[in-house]
């Protein structure tokens, strides 16, 4: 038996095919597509989601002392001459970061490797490339998908079969997030 379906497709768009729908599908929460794809899309969700469960809080928190440049009420740095020079004042200030460990960083790199970026766009702005942000799904998976299923051995994924396609009868179905 074959380890995947080739899809009648050559390699490369076979993997681009599919990692876009799994990006989708973890960004929207269910797609609509057929049969086929679903079955091998769910494998690397599946992963994916397990991958994130296994990591979720493989971190720990550390304080760290940072150089910030000082502002002034229009939000432009404050300057004061030393020694003939202009130079910009930085104040010192305690943050807190999370810091991955190993394993952690290893699934982050993984997940980057399948996921394409995601660009969000308000409603209001349909079609227009201001006020869109750039979505990172790595942090999506480890504080939004994760938790939710922290208490499941697997079956993360849904596959609900809706009928034969009008143009070519291939079986589509709907594949969603559980």
């Amino acid at each position: 038996m074959a380890k995947y379906r080739k899809l009648s497709r050559t390699s490369d768009q076979r993997k681009a095919l599919l990692r876009n729908q799994v990006t989708n599908l973890l960004y929207h929460g269910k797609i609509r597509t057929t049969e086929q794809k679903a079955k091998e899309i769910r494998k690397i969700a599946e992963g994916l989601i397990a991958m994130a469960v296994r990591e979720q809080d493989n971190f720990e928190t550390v304080t760290v002392t940072a150089k910030v440049a000082r502002k002034d009420a229009e939000g432009k740095r404050v300057k004061e001459v030393v020694d003939g020079k202009k130079k910009t004042v930085y104040d010192e200030v305690q943050k807190e970061i999370k810091k991955d460990s190993a394993s952690r960083l290893h699934a982050r790199r993984q997940m980057m490797k399948v996921f394409y970026p995601v660009t969000e766009v308000p409603a209001k702005a349909a079609g227009k490339k201001k006020n869109t942000k750039s979505v990172d799904m790595v942090e999506k998976m480890f504080t939004e998908i994760a938790p939710k299923y922290t208490n499941r051995n697997g079956g993360y994924t849904r596959i609900v079969k809706i009928g034969p396609r009008k143009g070519d009868a291939a079986m589509e179905v709907i594949i969603e997030l559980v």
